[in-house]
Formats: structure tokens, sequence, C-alpha cells
């Protein structure tokens, strides 16, 4: 499939079949020149074909690259494509992400201040309302063919207007819902209704669709269906008054039952499998058995503006060098918050690092003093270290600023320091800042060891940037976001040489968000196993970690946490706004972040703004079309 959805810009089939959008597509959705003909469905072969534009209208904006020969006239191809719109709407207008680019409607997300008329919700809404138009259409004429093969196309396309108007609901609320291209301005219908008509679609199609793993990479299978049944259950409370916690938990545990399996393969070996998902090569690197539904982005045969192309290059600034992203230059807008940041500190308690010190090994007679350590230079004992090896030993510590070294049965008579050289045993106090650590020392060849440990998934360039921000425009206000390269797992650049587009794919759903569904479910009172939640999430932190050091117990396990789990593990992949407006912090004061409501600290604001306006230019052309509350 990646010559389907990564080449269909040169699939003649598809450039000759599909003609571009005009503005009736701001009728949403009226006929928008419709993108096929009653001649183009001959067979299975043609109609496989113009699926590919449907995936292509969630990746791509036209006909002709970049940009010239767009599906909808009359918006930019550059900043209206749909993963990148939904990183503006979805993580811009939260504490994960600012920036500092001063288009007309941009600084307006992230100060919370948008009108109906901003160009970035207009943008999204005629994106989405074009994936319904060209989904009815398809459905209509492929359904003029017949056999399996053609059964499991319509479920795909099926699937893919379920998920444009899973997000037209999350994000608009009272939308038209229309099933069939009409030349009458369509009615309003109410996110209860459009809920129902999601819910029923990917109920109807699970069995229709390919079985679990059994399709080409970057279409959907069944397990996509339960998988945004998942987080449709999830968000059941919010949209519609009834809560659906104990159906999310089901078709959570459907998924987590299926062939999918979260990455472990920590190709380019940094210690953590997490950072391959957002590679060049996260199509065979491992990551791609993770993804349930991708974006499949191509640097020479899907070009866009958009995707992953937007997310490096916009991301870096200062002096980050671009090279090491594998693009010829940054665009200096993307940062995020000290709020995302500070969610990285491990919070571990020596309590809990207790199991794994007794899993090393006998305990020693040698150990840590210092004050660096939690007894000080004189009071004792010591802080025990384990014997992992003949005349090696080992600890898990948590280390306060200060000095420290090692010393044998409590007594100074034989100690060790540092030596001035990195790693070597010597006579000199060992500095080490605050943090957990994992201690090692081998005595036969008077060598050291102290690593630090980090949850991995938080990856920032800090150099030059600070954390607090004082004022958003300057890029260096706020850490820059490492966490999408286009590089591959050995190094290399992406396939375009020019260092312009991007080879990186971008799941918008993944197992691990599948596993983060099912803890927050079971805690709101679903039939879920508290267990297995817990040991679904310590299979994402021993990932992040590297170790089995970020571990937790069920009795760490709350909402809270799981929300902030939800950030550490998902940031930048455009959930968290949806995330807040569920634990109702999206609008409220009872979470703050630097320049909420347009506010250095943060304010709360109206909460009309839960979900987006109307277009303007909709509700001015369609009499049936009435705003939603507040705008």
């Amino acid at each position: 499939m990646k010559n389907i959805i990564k080449k269909f810009f040169f699939v003649a089939i598809v450039t000759l079949l599909v003609t571009s959008c005009t503005k009736d597509l701001n009728q949403f959705p009226i006929d928008p020149d419709s993108f096929t003909q009653q001649d183009v469905f001959t067979n299975a072969t043609i109609a496989k074909g113009a699926l590919a534009k449907l995936y292509a209208s969630l990746a791509l904006t036209g006909q002709a690259g970049p940009a010239g020969q767009p599906d909808i006239a009359g918006i930019d191809e550059g900043f209206s494509q749909f993963s990148r719109m939904l990183f503006n709407l979805n993580e811009i207008t939260t504490d994960n992400a600012v920036v500092g680019w001063g288009d007309p409607g941009l600084p307006d997300l992230h100060g919370m201040t948008w009108s109906s008329s901003n160009d970035f919700t207009e943008a999204m809404y005629s994106r989405l309302a074009q994936t319904v138009s060209f989904s009815n259409s398809f459905i209509k004429n492929a359904s003029a063919l017949s056999g399996a093969e053609v059964d499991s196309y319509i479920a795909e396309a099926r699937f893919l207007r379920a998920y444009a108007y899973y997000n037209l609901m999350d994000l608009y609320a009272n939308v038209p819902l229309a099933t069939q291209i009409s030349t009458d301005l369509p009615t309003q219908s109410n996110r209860t209704e459009i809920f129902a008509f999601v819910e029923s679609e990917l109920l109807a199609i699970q069995d229709l669709l390919l079985p679990s793993g059994s399709n080409e990479y970057g279409r959907v299978d069944r397990v996509a269906a339960w998988a945004l049944l998942s987080r449709l259950y999830l968000n059941a409370e919010v949209w519609t008054g009834t809560p659906k916690y104990t159906e999310c938990v089901t078709f959570s545990d459907k998924v987590m039952n299926s062939s999918y399996a979260i990455n472990t393969n920590d190709a380019n070996g940094n210690g953590t499998a997490y950072d391959e998902l957002f590679l060049a090569d996260n199509n065979t690197n491992g990551a791609q058995n993770e993804f349930i539904f991708a974006l499949n982005f191509d640097g020479n045969q899907s070009q866009t503006y958009g995707g992953t192309t937007f997310l490096v290059h916009a991301a870096i600034g200062g002096s980050m060098n671009p090279a090491d992203f594998g693009v010829n230059g940054g665009w200096g807008g993307l940062r995020t918050t000290k709020v995302l940041v500070d969610k990285f500190t491990p919070h571990i308690t020596q309590s809990a690092l207790n199991p794994l010190n007794a899993a090393l090994g006998t305990a020693s007679q040698w150990g840590l003093v210092g004050d660096a350590t939690p007894n000080g230079w004189g009071t004792l004992p010591d802080m025990v270290m384990y014997e992992t090896a003949p005349d090696n030993y080992a600890v898990y510590a948590v280390l306060a600023d200060g000095d420290m070294k090692f010393r044998f049965n409590n007594d100074w008579g034989t100690n060790y320091g540092g030596s001035g050289t990195d790693g070597v045993l010597g006579g000199d106090n060992i500095t080490v800042t605050a943090g957990t650590y994992y201690i090692t020392m081998d005595i036969a060849n008077l060598t050291y060891t102290i690593t630090p440990i980090t949850d991995k998934r938080g990856m920032f360039h800090t150099d030059g940037q600070n954390l607090e921000i004082a004022k958003i425009p300057p890029f260096k206000e706020g850490y820059a976001v490492t966490k999408f390269k286009n590089v591959d797992s050995n190094g290399n650049a992406g396939s375009d040489a020019t260092g312009n587009f991007v080879d990186t794919d971008l799941p918008l759903i993944r197992l691990a968000e599948i596993y983060l569904n099912y803890a927050e479910a079971t805690l709101r009172g679903g039939a879920g196993d508290l267990g297995l939640a817990t040991a679904k999430i310590n299979e994402l932190h021993e990932r992040a970690y590297g170790s089995v050091a970020g571990n937790i117990t069920s009795g760490d396990l709350t909402l809270d946490f799981v929300l902030d789990e939800r950030a550490r593990e998902l940031y930048w992949e455009g959930q968290r706004r949806t995330d807040l407006v569920r634990y109702n912090y999206f609008t409220t004061g009872s979470y703050l972040w630097p320049f909420k409501g347009n506010q250095l600290l943060g304010i709360s604001i109206d909460s009309y703004r839960n979900i987006f306006p109307i277009p303007f230019n909709i509700i001015t052309t369609n009499p049936n079309m009435k705003q939603n509350q507040g705008y």
C-alpha cells in the first residue's frame, strides 16, 4: 500500500479522475464537484485507486504536490492540511505547545480568543467536510460493484467518513449529518446524533474490514474500528451525557488482544524504543506494528507543507542544527511550555526502588555515604549497595544535590570517590545533582558509573532556550521539541535530497493510546481490571525508562496520573485538547498553563470555548445552520 498511499500523487488513475472541490464545500456537504465519475468504477482495481484519494484527503491537499491544483478552492494548501490543523486546534490551544508566528488568527489559538472567522478553524472544517464528501461519493459509486474485495474498500471508506465525523463532532459539535451527495442545503444535527452515527457505522463495518494485521500498511483493518470505538466511548459522557466506560474497556481489550504490539525495538540503541515511533523509517523499524491508523508520507512522492514536514521544520530554530533532523532548515515556530516539560521529572521514591534493589543481588558491605544520600556524612548506616557479580556492586538511589563516596562497612578505613577522570575511582568526592540514578562500582577495575534514570519520552532542546516563557514570539521562549525527525534509525536523512519534505509517517491512532484509554475507563467505573491497567502502563514505562525503574503500582494509578501519562506518551499527536475537555480542565481554573486565556500565568475562560464555532461563512450561506453558543 506504500505505492498506493505514499505515491498516489503519481497514480494516474487518481490524478485523472479527481477534480478540485469548489466553494460549494462551504455549504457542507453539498456536492463538491464529485471527485469520481460513474464510468470510473468499472472494476475493483480501479476502485482501489480511487480509495487512495480518500486516504489522501487526510494526508495531502491537492493534485500537484505541496501546492497547485488544490482539492479545496479558497484556502491555503500550506496551512490547511488535516494533521497540521489537528495540531493547531488540539495542541497549540493547550499546555503542550506555543507558536511564535503572527499569521492572522494563529496567536488567537494559544490565547484562546478565536472567533467564528478564524482561518484555521474554518480550514479544518473544510478539510473534514471534504473527506466526508469524497467518502460519500466513493461509497455510492463503488456500491455498483460486487465482491468481498470491494466490500472491504467500502468499509474502509465508511471508516474514514466516521473518523472525519468523529473529529467534526469533537471540534464543532453541531454539524450536518449527511451520507449522500446532495445539492440541497443541509440541516444541522447535534452531537448526540453524530455520536450515534459514528458508533453505528463502526459497529457495522468491524467485520467487513479485513482481519487484524492483514491489510496493506497504510490502510485500516477492523482493529482501527475497535480503536476508534474505544476513543469514542471514552468521550461519550462529555458528548452525549451518557457514560460508556464499560464499552470503552470492552473495545480497548479487543484492540489489546489483536496482532498489534508496542514497539520494543530500540533500533538506534539509545536506550529506549519510543523515539523509533517518530523517525523516517517508522514504517519498517518496528514502529509500524504499533500503528493502528497512520498518515503515510514520502519526501519525494507525497509532498505537503503539513504532516510531519510541518512538525519537523516548524520545531527547529535557535541553536538547533537542521541537519540533525534530516532537513535543510527550520521554520522557528513551535515550542512547548514548562507545564509539559515538568511532567517528565521522575517522581520516584526510594521506597519504590527497594524491590528493584533487592532483585539486583545480595546486600553487601559496600554503601554510599555523603550529603547527597539520605543519611548524610555522619549518620549510619550508609545506603547499601548490592552484589551483582564478584567485585561488582550496584544500587538504585534517589539522591539530592551534593557529594557522595563509596564506603566499605560504614567505616572510613576503606572508601573511594572520583579521580578527576569520569568513571575512575579515586579519593575525591563525587558531586551529583538531585535525581534518580542507577549506580555501579567495579572494585576490581576501580571504575564506577552513575546513570540518570529519566523518562526518555521527554525530548527537548534546551540550549539557548528559556524554560519559562516571558512572551511568545521569540523562538528562545520555551523549550524546543525534538520528537519528530526526518532521519532513520541509522541516522540517515530522508529520501528528499533537497531536505524540504519528510518521510516520517504520522500515527493518528496507536496501541499505546488504547492502553491509556483502558486505564482511564477502568478508573472511571468501567468494568476493567486495575491490575491489567497497571501492567499495561508499566509496559509503556519500561520502554520510556529503558528499565523497570519507573514502574508503578496500582495504588499510583489515579485519573490525574493517567492524564499526565497521556501528556508524556502522546504529546504533539493531536489529542491534548480533547483530553483536557474530558477532565474539565480545558477552560476552567482547575488547571492553568502559560498564556492560557492570553495571560502570562494563565486564567480560566468561558466554557463555550470547549468547542469551536461553526465557520462564519457556513452560517451566512446556509440559513439552516445555527451558531454554537457563545460565538
